[in-house]
């Protein structure tokens, strides 16, 4: 008995106890089981998802959870919104889209159903334009129906044009008025750089159209030189600025030339923003950079300064010690680095005694880290009213 009382077992212990073998009576091992504790789980729980996820589009394809469609309207709308969020299935997906489509639109009032359902979703979602016009480039070589009143293209460019005759109010309206404008041009500058139209001959060409259209809307833009409509030229020249600066080489034109000339014109005299002047002067140096395009030279002739012009492209700029800049495509380059070298303090104003003069803490600092490009202030407004958006979904 002084062994049991000795080898007593704490309460919920499940462990076996071993104790000294004194007799007969101590035979049987001595085992002590916890409570069983019952599970609140439930087999015929819901499946758990997380915050904000859609299990629409989880695992499965738009044709494997989309049937039973009563209207066009309804089949296509879901089909932009899933390529809006995701657009990675566009080459898996575009082929049975088109196959259905053409099952459906049978007549002249379904196709203009069609195009003005893709038009709206291309110049009112952000970041839609570029997959609208890959989307509209498709459905044109791929839809067989063509009614009285045109093909799909052509009715497309019809949509376009009803557009642009009104570009003149519309850049010269309020603030909403110039913000679907905006985002009319450079749906136009996509479909510009997507659509491809074949030839007699076979060949792929541009719609020529759209090349004249885009030079009138830059005129437009900069004739109305207030703050965002020079942002959204400055989008559309360096979305389409090398494309139509060739063709129009091509055709022998200088209106390249032209634009660059207006530019400038704008940045002496329009009453802008000094960070639009800013951006303005970037499309600038990138056409003088031939739009950021270096072309390599000979393989069996080494890059000098003679043969290829964007030798210095990508050379740093120095400064003297009276604040001129220089790079090494300057005559005097040695001399001026080496005397950068010999300099004993390269900046005399940032540390004096190892101690910094100024730090994160300081105005100087806080005002840099406060600015922000007016691209990137644009794009992250609008990212945040989506997310309030979804959040209050």
């Amino acid at each position: 008995s002084e062994h049991l009382q000795q080898a007593r077992i704490p309460s919920g212990s499940q462990e076996k106890v071993s104790v000294p073998d004194s007799g007969p009576e101590m035979a049987e091992s001595q085992m002590a089981v916890a409570p069983v504790v019952t599970s609140k789980l439930s087999v015929k729980a819901p499946e758990f998802y997380p915050s904000g996820y859609n299990q629409n589009f989880a695992d499965s394809s738009f044709e494997d959870e989309y049937d039973g469609y009563l209207t066009l309207a309804e089949y296509v709308q879901d089909f932009l919104n899933h390529l809006a969020e995701q657009p990675g299935c566009f080459e898996t997906e575009i082929e049975h889209f088109a196959e259905t489509v053409n099952g459906w639109v049978t007549a002249d009032e379904t196709l203009q159903e069609l195009v003005e359902l893709i038009y709206q979703q291309a110049t009112s979602v952000p970041n839609f334009s570029y997959m609208g016009a890959r989307l509209c480039n498709y459905l044109s070589h791929n839809l067989t129906i063509s009614t009285q009143s045109g093909s799909f293209r052509q009715l497309l460019l019809q949509r376009c044009q009803t557009e642009y005759e009104n570009r003149d109010e519309a850049a010269k309206g309020d603030e909403t008025a110039r913000k679907q404008f905006h985002s009319f041009v450079l749906f136009l500058a996509e479909l510009y750089l997507n659509l491809e139209i074949k030839g007699t001959k076979g060949q792929v060409t541009r719609a020529e159209i759209l090349q004249e259209g885009l030079r009138e809307l830059l005129n437009v833009l900069f004739s109305n030189p207030v703050d965002n409509n020079l942002m959204c030229a400055v989008k559309l020249l360096k979305l389409t600025g090398s494309v139509l600066e060739d063709a129009w080489k091509e055709k022998g034109k200088n209106d390249m030339e032209e634009v660059i000339q207006r530019i400038e014109n704008v940045v002496l005299d329009a009453n802008c923003s000094r960070d639009v002047k800013h951006m303005l002067l970037k499309v600038v140096e990138l056409r003088s950079s031939n739009w950021g395009r270096v072309h390599e030279t000979s393989p069996h002739t080494k890059a000098t300064p003679e043969n290829d012009p964007n030798y210095f492209m990508n050379e740093p700029t120095f400064y003297t010690s009276d604040g001129v800049p220089f790079t090494a495509a300057d005559p005097d380059y040695q001399e001026k680095y080496q005397e950068l070298l010999e300099r004993e303090d390269l900046f005399p104003d940032y540390e004096e005694n190892g101690v910094a003069l100024s730090g994160p803490g300081d105005q100087y600092f806080n005002d840099l880290d406060n600015k922000m490009d007016p691209e990137i202030e644009e794009a992250y407004e609008k990212f945040c009213l989506e997310s309030e958006h979804k959040r209050k979904q």
